[in-house]
Formats: structure tokens, sequence, C-alpha cells
């Protein structure tokens, strides 16, 4: 289970509303300050992500807590959003290339093109299918603390 702290920003019957501090892997690198990564990382800089996680724990706005989701979920979403689009593109300019055979590269890149659009198609269209599959939503794990109010936490 990948975990994640998190402030509930809303609470409500079985769910809550979660908002969490996206973070660059260069956090956890010692050679931050010579990689360009970084620095494109600390000029993004802190943005927030809100999402809604599945919850059985009576929460109030403020609350830390510690969000979970599957690895199996992430790893799966991600071959979806990335590997579909790339695998439907060359599929595209192969066929493209033994159905035009002799045409020259415009029609396999316009074969590719209509591939990768396809993909993305497929990739949205697939993911609004799981987006309410349990097994792919993030759960609240735990409470970390009694907070009285929304800024106690700073992530």
């Amino acid at each position: 289970m990948i975990e994640e702290p998190a402030v509930v920003v809303e609470a409500g019957a079985g769910y809550a509303w979660v908002e969490t501090r996206r973070r660059s892997a260069c956090d956890a690198c010692a050679a931050g300050d010579g990689c360009g990564t970084a620095a494109l990382a600390k000029i993004w800089g802190d943005r927030r992500m809100r999402i809604r996680a599945v919850s059985a724990l009576p929460l109030r706005p403020g609350d830390a807590v510690i969000v979970g989701l599957a690895e199996g979920a992430l790893l799966r979403g991600s071959l979806l959003v990335y590997l579909l689009p790339v695998v439907l593109l060359l599929a595209g300019a192969l066929l493209g290339q033994a159905t035009f055979a002799g045409a020259g590269e415009e029609p396999v890149m316009l074969a590719g093109v209509v591939g990768l659009g396809l993909g993305f198609l497929a990739a949205r269209v697939w993911s609004r299918r799981l987006r309410g599959d349990a097994r792919f939503q993030p759960v609240v794990m735990r409470r970390l603390g009694e907070n009285t109010f929304p800024g106690a936490m700073t992530l």
C-alpha cells in the first residue's frame, strides 16, 4: 500500500475530500542542487491536490490522516495512461506501413497519430469506467491526530 499524509477538507458518510501536497522525487535525493529536474521542481513549487477518498472513520475538516492506494492500482493506472497510447501508436504506424506500402511516410505517420489518438480515447473511456471501482480508490487508513482547525497540519 502506498501511503501519503493528507488533511481532511470535507467529510461525508463513507468518504472524505482530502488535500495532499504533490512532491517531487527530488525531495529524497542527495544530488538535488546539481540537477535540472530539482530546479524545475523548485520553480513549480508546492502544489496541493484535492482527492476523494473512501473513509470508514468519523472525520472532521482539519484532521490529519494517512491516505493509502494499492500498488496494483497505481501500476495498472500507469500502464493504462502511458503504455496503451504508445502501443496503439506503434500498431497504427505498422498497420499504416502494411496498408500504404508504396505511398511514402505521410500515411504511415497519419496512421500512427490516429492510433495514438485512439489510445488516448480508450484510456479516457476505460479510466471513467474504473472511476467507481473500489479497488482503484484511495482509502483513509488512519487518523494522525486531533486538529481543531484546517491549517493545523502543514504538508
